[in-house]
């Protein structure tokens, strides 16, 4: 080989590279609400094929294509059947899966709601009739690294530092010392989960799925633990919980918590949108844009969600946040204007939206 021609070949090998490091990555988070009333149910209805709801977030995956989805609202079972099932629909595009069991439906024996009884659906680890209830899941196009996952979901609420964890009146442990022993911070799960890319880059995607911040009494319980589960991110990266991720990472999930508009502590989701360590791309629709005006505070254009009456509207409740060190080239929410291809599959298959982000992982200087 002569040495223009190696060099030519050098040159081609370097460009070669830098299309594979430019290729962006399309970071997915979707609250499909797929969970059912029973154990098994769930399979089901994925396995007959003609479920409307199951088609139609299947669709939605289908036209958005994420390379990575982080996906809540699923319900978990022990050999991931329901996973596998729903993934093996989508045409091969999901290979890689992950699921550990969640704390939602996870039973205990305290009162855990202070209601009085014990065995009640609140009086789980999350709010669930039967383990596994609406868990979380990922699909991937890249391979998960299974065996350094950081699964957080057992970590106690009362070991998170500078803990919310609800008192009564007279400062006492609401509902008791007992339910304060055995609480777990987590609704569903947090979950830290490297992801290696086609160049051989690791992605950390850090997902959840927190809690309403509503649904309880003048204690603030639900509020209190729906704050801390979106500040544990933060405790997280300031090193106060073991290493802090390494860059680069993307927070998908849902914080089930609007910065302008909710009901809680918004506090919790409006420090960490500003966190210097994290980007807010501010994905929006078109959808969302041409819905009536609410006279809320927040931009329509970013809402995530729509529950309707009696509950309390639209709002933005879905995040993909990447680090500082990655560079967004696109950001949207899965929700066309009216008259628009795949409207009605949005408005369809969950009052949540699809939300992505775009991103370049190892942009040039």
């Amino acid at each position: 080989m002569t040495r223009r021609v190696a060099g030519l070949a050098t040159v081609l090998v370097i460009l070669a590279a830098a299309s594979v490091f430019a290729d962006p990555v399309r970071i997915a988070s979707f609250n499909a609400e797929l969970s059912r009333d029973g154990p098994g149910l769930l399979l089901r209805d994925i396995l007959s094929g003609d479920d409307a709801q199951i088609l139609a977030v299947q669709d939605i995956i289908t036209r958005v294509a994420p390379n990575i989805l982080a996906l809540q609202g699923v319900d978990w079972d022990l050999q991931g059947a329901a996973l596998t099932a729903f993934a093996d629909q989508l045409d091969g595009r999901y290979p890689h899966r992950f699921a550990v069991r969640p704390n939602s439906g996870l039973a205990t024996s305290v009162d855990l709601d202070g209601d009085g009884r014990v065995a009640g659906a609140a009086d789980s680890q999350g709010f669930g009739s039967f383990t596994g209830q609406s868990g979380m899941a990922i699909l991937s196009r890249y391979p998960v690294i299974t065996d350094e996952v950081r699964d957080l979901s057992d970590l106690l609420w009362a070991d998170l530092p500078g803990h919310l964890m609800p008192v009564d009146q007279n400062g006492n442990p609401f509902p008791s010392p007992q339910a304060h022993a055995v609480q777990r911070l987590s609704s569903t799960g947090h979950w830290i989960v490297p992801i290696l890319l086609p160049d051989g880059t690791r992605l950390t995607l850090m997902t959840y799925h927190a809690g309403p911040p509503v649904f309880d009494g003048p204690e603030d319980r639900n509020g209190r633990r729906n704050h801390d589960e979106t500040r544990i991110w933060q405790v997280l990266l300031d090193g106060d919980l073991g290493p802090p991720p390494p860059t680069p990472f993307v927070i998908a999930g849902a914080a089930t918590l609007d910065p302008d508009d909710s009901d809680g502590r918004r506090i919790a989701i409006t420090n960490l949108l500003a966190d210097a360590r994290l980007q807010d791309p501010q994905p929006r629709s078109a959808g969302a844009a041409a819905a009536p005006d609410q006279g809320q505070t927040g931009d329509n254009a970013l809402d995530t969600v729509d529950w309707p009456a009696p509950g309390p509207g639209r709002l933005r409740v879905d995040y993909v946040l990447p680090s500082a060190d990655l560079k967004i080239v696109g950001a949207g929410v899965f929700w066309p204007a009216p008259d628009h291809p795949g409207h009605e599959a949005a408005l369809s298959a969950s009052r949540h939206r699809l939300v992505w982000v775009d991103v370049i992982v190892n942009p040039a200087p």
